[in-house]
């Protein structure tokens, strides 16, 4: 990886999602010290538009020799990773930029997916996606006597990171109680459990790591990646309590040749509080069942052993939509030395993205120069 950006994070009026991500792209290739016309690759999912791959080309006066605009949610740009890496490696292309970009907030607050609930759960009328989540916690809970307090746990933990994130658009104090008294919306979860609205756009210029070397910034190569899917309709779920993360996630560090006890960081996708506790059992930072006295232990708050979401994730930080490219350049600036919450030393960092209803899976494994 050789350039990376985010831009428009928070609230970004008058600016359409294409514009957003164009915006965000032509500064991780500036990041790279490329020039636009270098790119020959062009990966974009957008929410609005089912060619966004073809229309951020297009809008960037591109005429690249691959264009990709795989859907599978928020787990899509860690598959462009994925995608581009290999080709990377096989010679078919030089430099892949990703992109996407989102003005959810500014443009009423919806999501803009054709996604929605398969026609064996519309009979029940279930808030999509969020009913599909809360089953899950209610398993959760059920099974291993997870408690709201303990899902409440990682919100206030985003929170703590995101109060010293300058570009975190959520801030202020957040207290378990508060949490506890929030809205229900989908029974256990409540408002304080979901993640925030709001727009936002970011790219990554993705090359050799021969090339990346050269840049004006650090190379940040990917040493181990990997995608699983085991569903998609939530009801299809073969285990509420487990997710693919536990088979993306251990074919990703074997590949890295690493252990869950290596990294210095962890960025996960966090759309609501259960998926911050599935995935860090998942991918083995602590045994099934352990997920909530994990959480609850501050283990993952700012001071704790495990420094998670540490721009303040999908809670507290920005959610424009889909957040998984949003996690992976946190990583990125981890390694970098860039991120507002840096953590010394940081050399090895995992990403891990979701989508769809805890569907689609996908882990990246970012280390710096040295891990090589």
């Amino acid at each position: 990886m050789a350039g990376l950006a985010t831009f428009g994070i928070g609230e970004m009026p008058g600016f359409s999602s294409i514009e957003m991500a164009a915006q965000a792209g032509l500064l991780a290739v500036q990041d790279a010290g490329l020039a636009i016309n270098q790119v020959d690759a062009v990966f974009c999912c957008l929410p609005d538009d089912l060619f966004g791959g073809l229309t951020l080309a297009e809008y960037l006066g591109l005429h690249p020799r691959f264009t990709d605009s795989n859907r599978t949610g928020g787990s899509s740009f860690a598959s462009h990773i994925i995608t581009a890496a290999i080709m990377i490696e096989a010679g078919y292309i030089d430099n892949a930029l990703i992109a996407y970009g989102s003005n959810q907030r500014s443009s009423g607050g919806r999501l803009a997916t054709p996604a929605k609930s398969s026609v064996w759960e519309q009979p029940y009328k279930p808030i999509f996606p969020l009913s599909s989540y809360a089953l899950a916690a209610a398993r959760h809970m059920h099974q291993f006597g997870t408690t709201r307090e303990q899902m409440a746990s990682v919100a206030v933990a985003a929170r703590e990171w995101a109060n010293t994130n300058p570009e975190a658009f959520a801030k202020g104090p957040l207290s378990i109680e508060d949490c506890l008294a929030s809205r229900m919306i989908s029974s256990p979860i409540s408002k304080a459990d979901c993640c925030l609205v709001t727009d936002g756009a970011a790219a990554i210029l993705l090359t050799s790591t021969e090339r990346a070397k050269g840049g004006p910034r650090p190379a940040v190569p990917v040493l181990g990646a990997a995608a699983a899917t085991w569903h998609n309709s939530i009801s299809s779920m073969p285990d509420l309590t487990t997710t693919a993360a536990q088979e993306s996630g251990a074919r990703a560090m074997s590949a890295a040749g690493v252990t869950p006890g290596d990294f210095d960081t962890v960025q996960l996708y966090d759309a609501f509080t259960i998926n911050t506790i599935l995935f860090l059992e998942d991918l083995g930072f602590c045994a099934k069942g352990e997920g909530g006295p994990f959480v609850e232990s501050g283990a993952i708050a700012p001071g704790g052993s495990l420094p998670v979401n540490t721009n303040g994730g999908g809670l507290s930080c920005c959610h424009p939509g889909m957040y998984g490219l949003f996690a992976i350049i946190e990583a990125a600036r981890q390694i970098r030395g860039e991120a507002a919450n840096h953590q010394e030393g940081a050399q090895l960092c995992l990403a891990h993205t979701n989508g769809g209803t805890l569907s689609s899976q996908a882990t990246i494994i970012l280390g710096s120069e040295a891990t090589i």
